[in-house]
């Protein structure tokens, strides 16, 4: 990798990060180029010379509001993150919107790391993601996400 290029990532994103309105920062063009555009690999050597140049995290400089915040979270942590969102989508008086977040998620991330998600969520959560969906959902919804659960963990330790 690039220790020249890295550096001047983490440099870009703190000074977009120090003068733009952090509830505007994930539509900044300079952060969308960095994190659409560079590997995961890059990235998280960008995180780590973040925090060595300015002595936090890049998701302490961001606010709670930010998208940009749940965005880097989802791109250094994915099973974490979709465990997370997962959760939400199966509490009870959800939004139509994270209800469907149980279905996008599980459906694209079967064949993706399904496996790890599902192992992560268990150790976040302290119970099986097959059985959270059999106990929230219902008739031919639970049986097809249940499926792609077991599928994705059976597949995953062949």
């Amino acid at each position: 990798m690039n220790d020249v290029a890295i550096e001047s990532d983490a440099q870009k994103l703190n000074k977009a990060i120090r003068n733009g309105d952090n509830t505007m920062l994930i539509k900044d063009e300079e952060i969308v180029r960095i994190l659409t555009t560079r590997s995961k690999l890059h990235l998280e050597a960008v995180f780590k010379c973040y925090y060595d140049d300015f002595g936090k995290d890049i998701e302490e400089d961001l606010s709670e509001e930010s998208g940009l915040k749940d965005t880097i979270y989802c791109l250094c942590a994915p099973p974490a993150c979709f465990s997370k969102i997962l959760d939400s989508a199966m509490k009870a008086n959800v939004s139509k919107n994270e209800k469907e977040a149980l279905t996008q998620v599980i459906v694209t991330q079967t064949d993706v790391d399904m496996k790890d998600i599902t192992e992560e969520y268990n150790k976040q959560y302290g119970t099986p993601l097959a059985k959270k969906i059999e106990d929230v959902a219902l008739g031919n919804y639970k049986d097809f996400l249940v499926t792609l659960v077991q599928r994705a963990l059976a597949k995953g330790s062949e």
